[in-house]
């Protein structure tokens, strides 16, 4: 009976990641709190990724969060930060239990829409909610429909 209610409830949690929150992947594991996530960061605000100084300065007015943050370099696809709150000796976030949102969500699905990955060291991994022969199935089928 429990196996029958836990695959249920993984059907309406994959039913709810896919048509409702319209996501690819699951996120699974745990943080192991080597600090490279810290390091390297996109911030994507108001639909982009930062892509300029003066529009992170005018962010670091709006929030907090912002202040945060400090230029690492500048890449194609915007600026790349590290996170100043971060210990580098030990890795470990200084302000851990009031950490923002971006940070306790991390890491999100969008890392892969921007062409990044994680670290083989990462506790973390996405697992593709649906397999690939799935949605070359559902292709097929919206073809042989048109």
């Amino acid at each position: 009976m429990f196996l029958k209610i836990t695959s249920i409830y993984e059907k309406l949690k994959t039913f709810f990641l896919l048509k409702v929150l319209r996501k690819k992947y699951r996120r699974t594991g745990t943080c192991k709190g080597c600090g490279r996530c810290c390091r390297e960061i996109f911030v994507k605000h108001a639909g982009g990724v930062i892509k300029e100084e003066d529009e992170y300065n005018r962010l670091k007015k709006l929030h907090p969060f912002y202040s945060y943050l400090k230029i690492r370099y500048k890449h194609e696809d915007g600026l790349v930060f590290e996170c100043i709150k971060l210990d580098k000796e030990t890795g470990k976030c200084t302000i851990y239990k009031n950490r923002a949102l971006l940070c306790k969500l991390y890491p999100q699905e969008e890392i892969f829409m921007l062409g990044g990955v994680i670290s083989d060291e990462c506790g973390y991994s996405f697992i593709p909610l649906e397999t690939f022969e799935e949605v070359l199935q559902k292709v097929n089928r919206k073809v042989q429909t048109h």
